[in-house]
C-alpha cells in the first residue's frame, strides 16, 4: 500500500513538472508572437464565422451547429448548405426570407466584441496600415469601426441586396430593408423585399451554394484594393492574423497560407479546433477573443496554447 502511494505521490510531481515546462514553453511562445505582431509594419486580419462567437453569432459549425441556432430547419430536414440556396428566393421565398431575415436582423443587433477594437488599434498602428479579408456577410468588421476601404468580403454583404432574377443587375444598399420573420413557422412576413427596378424578390448579396447568378461587382471592387494594399508593401514585414477560419470553407484559410508562403509573412492561427497548420505558421488553439486577449492585452491571466508547426 505505502508502494501504491509512493507512485501516485511521484505521479503527481510528475505531472506538475511537465504542466510547468509546457506553461514556460507557452510563455515563452507567447512573448515571441508578441514581438512579431508589434514589429511587423502591416496587419491582414483574416476571418471566419469564429470571429462572430465571442459577440454571441453563431458559427453553424456542422449540421448540429446549424440546427441548435435553426432548429426549424432540422425539423424541414434542411442542412446550412441546403437552406443557403438562391433557389428557395424564387420557390419560397417566405422560407428564404425567414433565414436571411432572421440573420439580417441578428447582425444588426449585435455588437462587435472588444477584439474588434484591439486590431484596429493594432492595424491602425502600423506603418503600411491593415487590410481585412473577411468571408463574413455579417458587417461586424465595419460596424466596429474598420475603414470600409480597407476590407474585402470575399462573400458579399447581407447589407447589400440584388435581385433574385438572373438578368436584373444593380447592387444597392438594405438600410431601409425590414423583414419581420414568424420563427415559430419559419416564415417571413409580407411584405417581403422586393427589387426597386423589376419588383421582383429581391436577395442579400451574398455567394449562395449553387449561385450563379450572384452580382459580384462590390466584392471584386474591394478585392482590386486589397491586391493594390499587397502591393504597396513592396519588402516590408507583413503578419497574418486569422481568426475563427476553418476548413469546411476554406476561403479564408487558404488565402492565409498562399501569402504566408509566397511573401514570408508570419501566419498566426487563432481557432479552437481545426489544427491543420502548415510548416512554419503558429495555431492557438482558443476562441477569437481569448486569442487577441493573449496576443494584444498586457492584462492577460490565461497562457495561451499554442503548436508551433516548425522545420525541425
Amino acid at each position: 500500500m505505502l508502494k501504491f502511494f509512493g507512485f501516485v505521490d511521484a505521479f503527481r510531481q510528475s505531472v506538475g513538472s511537465i504542466i510547468y515546462i509546457l506553461k514556460r514553453q507557452q510563455e515563452r511562445m507567447n512573448d515571441l508572437l508578441k514581438r512579431i505582431i508589434q514589429d511587423a509594419d502591416a496587419l491582414l486580419i483574416t476571418a471566419g464565422a469564429g470571429m462572430g462567437v465571442d459577440s454571441g453569432l453563431p458559427d453553424f459549425r456542422g449540421n448540429d451547429g446549424f440546427w441548435n441556432a435553426y432548429p426549424q430547419a432540422r425539423m424541414l430536414g434542411l442542412s446550412f448548405i441546403d437552406l443557403a440556396n438562391p433557389d428557395w428566393f424564387i420557390k419560397d421565398p417566405q422560407l428564404a426570407w425567414a433565414f436571411y431575415g432572421h440573420r439580417l436582423n441578428l447582425y444588426r443587433q449585435t455588437v462587435p466584441h472588444e477584439g474588434f477594437r484591439w486590431l484596429l488599434e493594432l492595424g491602425s498602428s502600423k506603418p503600411k496600415g491593415y487590410f481585412v479579408a473577411t468571408s463574413n456577410v455579417d458587417g461586424q468588421f465595419q460596424k466596429a469601426g474598420f475603414n470600409e476601404t480597407r476590407i474585402w468580403e470575399a462573400h458579399g454583404s447581407i447589407h447589400h441586396m440584388q435581385c433574385s432574377k438572373p438578368h436584373c443587375e444593380g447592387i444597392y444598399s438594405a438600410d431601409t430593408t425590414e423583414v419581420h420573420v414568424d420563427m415559430e413557422q419559419f416564415k417571413a412576413l409580407a411584405p417581403l423585399p422586393t427589387c426597386p427596378t423589376c419588383k421582383a424578390i429581391a436577395r442579400p448579396n451574398i455567394l449562395m451554394f449553387g449561385d450563379w447568378f450572384w452580382q459580384g461587382e462590390r466584392s471584386d471592387a474591394q478585392h482590386e484594393r486589397f491586391i493594390t494594399w499587397l502591393g504597396t508593401l513592396g519588402s516590408s514585414s507583413l503578419v497574418i492574423i486569422e481568426l475563427g477560419a476553418g476548413t469546411a470553407i476554406p476561403t479564408m484559410r487558404d488565402l492565409g497560407e498562399r501569402l504566408a508562403k509566397t511573401r514570408g509573412a508570419t501566419l498566426i492561427h487563432i481557432n479552437p479546433s481545426d489544427a491543420q497548420v502548415p510548416q512554419g505558421a503558429y495555431w492557438l488553439a482558443v476562441g477569437a477573443l481569448e486569442g487577441l486577449r493573449q496576443l494584444l492585452r498586457r492584462d492577460v491571466s490565461h497562457t495561451a496554447q499554442f503548436l508551433e508547426q516548425s522545420n525541425r
